[in-house]
Parts: structure tokens; sequence; C-alpha cells
């Protein structure tokens, strides 16, 4: 719709870049916001953070390669070139990056894995629906053809030399059907967390939800280098989200034959405190009663 957000020049600032780092931005606001409410440092969040954006924008690019790789393997070059460096890549190649490095991460700063888990989960969600409005904007990742009345036409010429997006058809706007959808599992998961048993179930939730609508959204998808296994029976992000919703269910069911927890986090922060505040009176009382000026309380 509009790829370019501003022009000066021979300079183009790309309507994709601004809100793929808003996404980014607000992402990490909001995984700083539930790992403080989860008792985790900020401080080591925000590092973790950054590495989690720098790993999974790699990871979705090499996912990306690997399934154009009918046209990189002759072309070799444009692995590096500035195309693929623009490029946003698979989704599916970030998460999985960022989930193994995230094993990695927690495991070497000994942080509580199915907190953290948790926190970023509501995070990647809101952010990923942000960058969704960027594909949009940039055309990329485009709909098949449609009569239904939400389709869209694209007319920019820099739209069709960007991404190769058809113009002057109307398409199925599927970029924005996958932001609502995150919004809407973004929604969900913020409803349920207060609200969560056990640790782990935001995180699993995420990855079960999306898995479902990832694998639905397919179908409306019209870009061709989209990767296809079983004889062109899947995409291969259809493929992973099955795998995704197969380990999410097993993993939640091992999380769920865990008994479940007895206080709320918040309960389980505010106990130590509450705990040394009725040690303190309880001394206070002590010393007054030494000193003559309280009365002793008598048992009855």
């Amino acid at each position: 719709m509009h790829p370019v957000l501003l022009q000066i020049g021979s300079f183009n600032l790309p309507t994709y870049g601004v809100l793929l780092a808003i996404g980014l931005l607000v992402a990490i606001y909001m995984a700083l916001r539930m790992g403080r409410r989860e008792g985790l440092d900020a401080n080591r969040l925000l590092d973790f953070s950054t590495w989690l954006i720098i790993v999974g924008l790699i990871g979705a690019k090499v996912l990306m390669i690997v399934t154009e790789w009918g046209e990189y393997k002759n072309n070799p070059r444009d692995i590096f070139s500035l195309t693929t460096i623009q490029a946003g890549g698979v989704f599916y190649g970030g998460l999985i990056a960022a989930t193994l490095f995230a094993l990695g991460y927690v495991r070497r700063y000994h942080l509580p894995l199915l907190k953290v888990f948790d926190a970023y989960a509501p995070a990647i969600a809101i952010g990923h629906a942000i960058g969704r409005l960027g594909c949009f904007a940039a055309g990329d990742d485009y709909g098949k053809p449609t009569h239904f009345f939400l389709g869209v036409v694209f007319t920019n010429k820099y739209t069709r030399e960007l991404s190769g997006t058809p113009l002057g058809v109307r398409l199925h706007p599927v970029q924005l059907y996958e932001s609502a959808a995150l919004l809407a599992i973004f929604g969900i998961l913020m409803w349920r967390y207060p609200r969560k048993k056990r640790d782990g179930e935001i995180f699993l939730a995420y990855v079960g939800l999306y898995a479902v609508a990832r694998f639905f959204l397919e179908f409306f998808r019209g870009d061709p280098d989209r990767g296809f296994v079983f004889n062109g029976l899947l995409s291969t992000s259809q493929f992973i989200a099955v795998l995704a919703l197969i380990t999410a269910g097993f993993c939640a069911y091992r999380l769920y034959r865990r008994p479940p927890m007895t206080i709320s986090n918040q309960e389980a922060r505010e106990a130590p405190a509450a705990a040394g505040g009725r040690r303190a009176a309880a001394d206070a009382r002590r010393a007054a009663v030494a000193a003559g000026r309280v009365k002793p309380v008598r048992g009855r």
C-alpha cells in the first residue's frame, strides 16, 4: 500500500522497517513489564531481549533461504545481497532459533525457564502483530486473488519490485488477517496471565493458538516462494505449525500432570516482605514490653 514512508532525494525510509522497529520496541516493553510481574531482573531481560532479536532475525532469514533454495542455489551471492538482508524472512525460523537460544541463555544465567517463556509470549504476539502491518504496507507475504469484499488492490510499482506483488489484482489481505489473529491471541494471553495455574502454560497457549491460526492462514497466501513438503500437500509453515501444535499439546499434558501453584506470583513475591514486616513488628513490641512502655498481653 505505502512501501515507502518517507523519501528525501535518493533516501527512502521503508514503512516495513519502521513498523518492524516499533513492533520490536513494543515487544521489549511488554517482555520487561511481564518479567517484572514474574519477579525477574529487568536488566537481565533487556540483555536477553537484545540477543533474542539478533538470533531471531538470523533464524528467520536462514529458513527463508532454505525454503527458497531453488533460487538461491543458482545465485549463491544473493544470500548476502541487500535484498536478502532487508527481507523479513520466515517467522517460524526466527521463533525456532530464538527458542533454542533462550534455552541455553536461561540455563547459563540460572533464570526460571518457564517464567521467562511466559513473560515473552504476549510480547512476541503483539510485536508480531505490528510487524505484519509492515508486511501489508510493503505488499510482502501477499494473499491469493479473491472477489471477497475485504480484498485489496496494490498499485505501487515499488511494491512490485520489492516483493513481486501482483498489481491491479484484488488479493486477500492475509497480512491483516494474521495481524488480527495475533492481536486476538495477545488478548487471550493477557486475560489468562493472572489466572494461570502453572508456569509455562501461557507460552504453550501462545504456541498452540498461533500454530492453529498460521495453519489456516496459509491457505490464503498467494506468494509462490512458500516451500512445500509431501509433494505440495503442505507449505513449510503449515508443516512446522503441525509439529508445533503436537509439541505444545505434549508439553501441556506433561505440565498439567504437575500440581498447580497454590499461591499467585504476586503473593509469592509479597510473602517474604510481609513475613519480615510481621517479625519486625513482633520484635518492636517485645522491646517495648521489656522497656515497660507496653503492658504484656496475657493469654486467655
